[in-house]
């Protein structure tokens, strides 16, 4: 028999089995439990809120004219940590996407710290995700970069970034873009 086939009738009352079908209807919208205010049926997601800002996060959004809802389109809150919400940087270059995740990786650790910084292994390990991670122009993406970061030049011994005020304002304008 046919699976689909045998599901269908099932469905219909129709069977093949001598005995009726007493099957407990499925619960409609309606009478499943409502919905928490972690943001529906999710275990503890939820969006971010102003209360989830470090004060140098809250600073940067109101210097650089940014909204919580923007935050909130590539970020979202699960226990107790802020992780990811995008999937597309919206270029296809792999070096400013590794820059983008640079950039993206400050700013999840300054939503939580204040500190618009982030370790260089994790950038590396994100972009190896993301399928950006160029071994042999890694050093050059980010000597070639350097205004964005708080070093004169890039060498092996950083094993931190830092954001400029420069890389602070492009981080604005990538926040904006990716909407």
């Amino acid at each position: 028999r046919d699976y689909l086939n045998s599901r269908t009738e099932e469905r219909e009352g129709k069977s093949d089995s001598a005995e009726p079908a007493n099957r407990t209807p499925e619960p409609t919208t309606e009478e499943q439990e409502p919905a928490v205010a972690t943001g529906g049926f999710g275990k503890g997601q939820d969006d971010l809120s102003e209360s989830d800002l470090h004060v140098k996060a809250k600073h940067f959004l109101k210097e650089y004219d940014l909204k919580l809802s923007q935050l909130n389109n590539l970020f979202y809150k699960e226990g107790g940590q802020i992780l990811p919400l995008y999937d597309d940087l919206r270029t296809t270059r792999v070096a400013e996407s590794q820059m983008r995740v640079a950039l993206l990786q400050a700013l999840r650790r300054a939503l939580d710290t204040g500190d618009f910084e982030s370790e260089v292994q994790a950038i590396r390990d994100d972009c190896e995700a993301r399928k950006c991670y160029d071994g042999g122009n890694w050093s050059n993406n980010f000597k070639n970069n350097a205004a964005l970061f708080d070093f004169a030049t890039f060498n092996k011994s950083i094993t931190r970034v830092r954001l400029s005020e420069h890389g602070k304002k492009e981080l604005a304008d990538l926040i904006s873009e990716l909407q």
